[in-house]
């Protein structure tokens, strides 16, 4: 899948289907519910979850909870605004990035 695709997808009920977990919970955040977001990320294991975690929490003012979830996924602490965050979490998970 391929950023504009995923973009477009944010018109939908839900993500695709097999969309794996971080990513779906990118696309929550994108629509506004942080709620559902974190809930998909808070249980999963792993650096990309983590680092969703760590963003979801930068984005809501929590800046000591979001530290706390960069340092588990092995990423610095982002500055910068959170969209453009959320479009280098998303684009690097796209694309198949390690992390």
């Amino acid at each position: 899948m391929i950023m504009a695709d995923f973009k477009s997808s944010l018109s939908g009920p839900a993500p695709a289907p097999g969309v794996a977990p971080p990513l779906a919970a990118l696309w929550w955040a994108a629509k506004g519910d942080w709620g559902k977001a974190h809930a998909i990320v808070q249980d999963e294991e792993g650096a990309e979850a983590a680092w969703v975690h760590a963003y979801l929490h930068r984005a809501e003012g929590d800046l000591g909870n979001a530290g706390y979830w960069y340092r588990r996924a092995g990423r610095p602490v982002a500055s910068g605004p959170v969209e453009a965050e959320w479009g280098r979490i998303t684009a690097a998970f796209l694309q198949g990035e390690q992390t």
